[in-house]
């Protein structure tokens, strides 16, 4: 057994990629005061914002520090989708985006919804509405992964879900907070070792 030591400045997290390899047998859509929205196209401040909403307490950032033209490439890809989670005002509360780019397969790329609205059943009822649009002719795999910062009970509710733990890799990435991508009070369960800019 052994620790690695990782620098001040970055962050380390465990990441489980799980899948489902059957359509999930029909059951009734849960209920929920929410609908989804497709995005088509959608604009990259927009999107940033949302991403940054949801993300955020997780220490999402990978799609904050990419340049413009590359994440205008991602969202505007034809077998990328994106969806927002919107409240009966009109507020995205969440997010939905799945990849279609491998051929049989569909990755849920993105899935949350804010903090806020967790331990009411809502995630049921995203997941619901995700395999319903992922299980789609010519589709034979769809998987996801989750990682050691996500919210504490993310893997046990995609396990719950039906999907199949397959693999577990170890991520390192500079922590984001250090270099103002995040703020320095996002993701409090996380310690922010390293003094910030």
């Amino acid at each position: 057994m052994g620790m690695i030591h990782i620098p001040d400045d970055q962050v380390a997290t465990i990441v489980t990629t799980l899948e489902m390899t059957q359509r999930p047998r029909a059951r009734p859509m849960p209920s929920a005061s929410l609908r989804l929205v497709h995005w088509d196209a959608p604009a990259p401040e927009k999107y940033r914002a949302l991403f940054r909403r949801v993300g955020g307490p997780w220490l999402w950032f990978s799609r904050l520090v990419i340049d413009e033209a590359a994440l205008v490439a991602i969202i505007h890809d034809p077998a990328v989708e994106v969806y927002a989670v919107v409240d009966r005002t009109g507020i995205e509360v969440g997010m939905l985006e799945l990849d279609f780019s491998e051929a049989g397969a569909c990755e849920i790329g993105y899935f949350a919804l804010i903090p806020e609205l967790a331990g009411r059943g809502l995630g049921r009822w995203l997941m619901a509405q995700a395999l319903a649009l992922a299980w789609r002719g010519g589709v034979g795999r769809v998987w996801v992964h989750t990682c050691t910062l996500d919210h504490p009970r993310a893997l046990g509710f995609y396990r719950a879900q039906g999907f199949v733990a397959i693999k577990r890799t170890v991520e390192t990435f500079p922590d984001p907070r250090v270099s103002g991508v995040l703020p320095t009070d996002a993701a409090p369960q996380v310690p922010l070792l390293a003094r910030t800019r």
